[in-house]
């Protein structure tokens, strides 16, 4: 990590917010653990992504561990703008990890909306959306005690059953001067059920702040559609670019060229082989039959991968 963060020095960190202000819907590469991490951030930046999010960190072990900071937070020049989401449940804690990462990063987001169990039993993620005072201490902490008034600080929720709470939650974001909310159209307890993209559109009305969509946008022309069927100013998405890293610039499958982009990038970052395959799982999903993917999902090597792709793509 600290070589990159040297690196990074050199950049100018942009203002998140000049991005909601383009008059464009603002695409967004979702928190995800395990796989929004550099290498991956820096392939969908090729692809019209504007906007991307670090996998979560917990905040605590973050600020007490250097070793847990080399870990979980790697980024460079080219790595902006970039939100770092922290899973936290007291507003110091935050602050400190907030202070930490604010010299290489253009801005924190507050996890509210992780279902997990383990993260619900340890107060963070989903159980948040039920203790709007605490948010608003913690954006509130994070807001005074960074000097950068560029610096972003923005959460991600989940809704709940009685919308007036989602509501109330955050116009008390709001007010404690949070950025922009990320709204996951379904309450904790939903999982695979339908997207409230009516409620999304409810939250969006009922604020001054830009509200950002999340939830089951597959394409790009999923992405149009939950635009106009919300008035969201940004679209986050997770699984979508998993499977296609191209789809914000309108590819309705992965191009054989952004599968060369994600093996030169892989490569070049030292990209754990488990990581760079199971990328290509998701990625090539959609364009291989199910022999092919037989053979190709139990390779075990980063040269045995290489070399299907050779031999069966040209790649």
């Amino acid at each position: 990590m600290i070589g990159d963060i040297r690196e990074t020095k050199e950049c100018q960190l942009k203002d998140p917010m000049d991005l909601f202000h383009s008059g464009q819907v603002v695409k967004i590469c979702a928190p995800m653990v395990r796989y929004s991490k550099l290498a991956f951030r820096t392939l969908v930046r090729k692809y019209s992504c504007d906007l991307c999010y670090t996998p979560m960190i917990v905040a605590a072990d973050f600020v007490r561990s250097a070793k847990a900071r080399d870990s979980e937070f790697t980024t460079n020049k080219g790595d902006h703008p970039l939100i770092v989401q922290f899973a936290a449940k007291e507003a110091q804690v935050l602050c400190d990890a907030a202070r930490i990462v604010c010299p290489f990063a253009d801005g924190i987001d507050l996890n509210c909306g992780c279902p997990q169990r383990w993260a619900v039993s340890e107060g963070y993620g989903a159980c948040l959306i039920n203790k709007p005072e605490l948010v608003k201490d913690m954006v509130r902490h994070v807001r005074s005690q960074i000097d950068n008034p560029k610096f972003s600080v923005s959460i991600k929720i989940r809704i709940h059953e009685d919308l007036k709470r989602t509501v109330d939650l955050c116009q008390k974001a709001e007010a404690a001067g949070v950025s922009w909310i990320t709204v996951h159209g379904r309450s904790i307890e939903e999982r695979h059920q339908p997207v409230h993209y009516d409620a999304i559109k409810i939250i969006k009305q009922s604020m001054s702040i830009p509200i950002v969509a999340n939830g089951d946008i597959k394409t790009l022309k999923d992405a149009e559609n939950v635009h106009h069927l919300t008035e969201a100013d940004g679209i986050m998405v997770a699984r979508g670019l998993l499977a296609n890293p191209a789809m914000f610039a309108g590819y309705e499958e992965t191009p054989f060229q952004c599968i060369q982009d994600w093996v030169d990038i892989a490569l070049e970052h030292g990209t754990p082989f488990t990581c760079f395959h199971h990328h290509l799982m998701y990625m090539m999903e959609r364009i291989t039959s199910k022999q092919e993917k037989k053979v190709f999902n139990v390779l075990s090597s980063t040269s045995a991968v290489l070399d299907y792709l050779n031999d069966h793509y040209g790649v």
